[in-house]
């Protein structure tokens, strides 16, 4: 093997964890590798001039745009939180579009999937990103295939992460690829990553999260279905809980949310089997019944209708030991 060439693209406002984590991996690597196969790591920016990050650290690029003129074996772009709202940055989409896809291997971190998208690199890929921007990245690049709920996604030499921490599993991953699981889960030990996640897990879910003053009709309802997930809740039972007429609990629900009530429901039970899965060695049949599904069957239909396995297999590739 030959020493792996990393560049990481940054830029004013980047989120500094999108930066520092995946650095952290290869480097971590680096010390479970002899010297000859050991990462390199850069940054690539507009310019070597200062760059303030979102929390106001501040980071200088190794290298411009102009002068990073080679292949390499991976180029990462990281995320910030006004990427998505922000003009293209033509220098940037440029030297993605000619030495990103050179690479053995290219994606983005978080956020950093708009920037592959205004380089017209996610047409036709299927890619993930931050759950509060999925919908926004569908929008803006509506011939990608934007995957709203996985840690990381892999089309071909495309990589893509969540939000944020992911950038850490990804690389883990992207570790194990290079030079194997036991690497991989070396550096997570070293880091003191609890838990590898894979890509197919869920990301931080907001399902689980009330997101609504506790007051109001909405978030009476979530807080009552978060803390009772065993029970039964036709909408005329969420209307009771929220005070509202049906019709008034449904329309909220969709406004608010983007989803009906019963697909609000069912989402909160299967986020909450999948953590019992991969923490749990509790039989299917308890899991389900603790979760509010009628038995294994719905939560099996459940599962393969919105994440194509099935309980059983998800816990064969997540289980945590």
């Amino acid at each position: 093997m030959a020493k792996k060439e990393v560049a990481l693209v940054i830029f004013e406002g980047v989120q500094a964890l999108d930066v520092a984590g995946p650095l952290d991996v290869f480097t971590t690597a680096n010390g479970f590798l002899p010297e000859e196969d050991h990462y390199h790591c850069v940054l690539v920016a507009a310019s070597t001039q200062r760059l303030r990050s979102s929390n106001g650290m501040w980071m200088v690029a190794d290298f411009t745009f102009d002068q990073a003129g080679q292949s390499f074996h991976t180029v990462l772009v990281a995320g910030g939180p006004h990427l998505p709202t922000t003009l293209p940055d033509a220098a940037m989409s440029e030297w993605l579009r000619q030495w990103g896809v050179a690479a053995q291997r290219y994606g983005s971190i978080c956020t950093g999937a708009f920037a592959l998208g205004h380089a017209g690199l996610l047409d036709g890929r299927t890619v993930t990103t931050h759950w509060l921007c999925s919908e926004q990245l569908a929008s803006q690049f509506p011939s990608a295939r934007v995957e709203h709920d996985r840690i990381h996604a892999r089309d071909g030499r495309l990589v893509t992460s969540a939000g944020v921490t992911a950038g850490i599993d990804l690389s883990l991953a992207l570790v194990g690829e290079d030079y194997g699981q036991a690497i991989s889960l070396a550096c997570a030990k070293a880091l003191v990553v609890v838990a590898q996640r894979q890509g197919g897990q869920s990301q931080f879910s907001p399902l689980l999260v009330a997101g609504r003053a506790s007051e109001t009709p909405l978030g009476k309802v979530q807080t009552y279905v978060m803390e009772h997930m065993g029970e039964s809740f036709p909408v005329e039972r969420l209307a009771d809980i929220g005070g509202v007429s049906p019709r008034s609990i449904a329309r909220l629900f969709v406004t608010e949310l983007g989803v009906t009530p019963h697909e609000y429901v069912e989402g909160i039970r299967l986020d909450q089997a999948r953590n019992l899965l991969e923490s749990t060695e509790l039989p299917l049949k308890t899991i389900a019944f603790d979760c509010g599904f009628s038995g294994p069957d719905q939560m099996r239909s459940a599962f393969q209708r919105r994440i194509s396995v099935t309980p059983l297999q998800y816990r064969g590739s997540f289980r945590r030991v």
